[in-house]
């Protein structure tokens, strides 16, 4: 699919951060991200929804074992465990940052190894 930046976020990436803040903003709830391979895209998608600062609390973009280890609480029993992607790594990632942030939801994405 190609797109540009006049056309930001991507239809369907753009229908389902609308579908999400909007719910949100109903619900009185907030959201934050952690995200490392989408680079800040899930993050740029919420915020270029209507009344974003209602909802979001903010993102990290975790892509480099520095930026983890600065900024999403991993230690070096964290390094030594590391067996890829999984889904403890992202429900980790996640709840760390949620919890920082202390939003009422984290978007969690990994993708790679190091």
């Amino acid at each position: 699919m190609s797109w540009s930046s006049a056309h930001f976020p991507p239809p369907q990436l753009g229908e389902v951060a609308e579908e999400v803040a909007s719910l949100l903003r109903e619900r009185g709830e907030t959201i934050s991200v952690a995200e490392t391979a989408a680079g800040g895209l899930i993050s740029a998608a919420l915020l270029a929804t209507p009344g974003a600062s209602r909802i979001y609390k903010g993102g990290l973009t975790l892509y480099t074992l520095p930026s983890r280890l600065a900024y999403a609480g991993w230690t070096q029993d964290d390094l030594d465990k590391y067996k890829g992607p999984t889904p403890e790594v992202v429900e980790g990632l996640a709840r760390h940052v949620r919890g920082t942030l202390e939003s009422d939801y984290c978007v969690g994405e990994v993708c790679g190894a190091f």
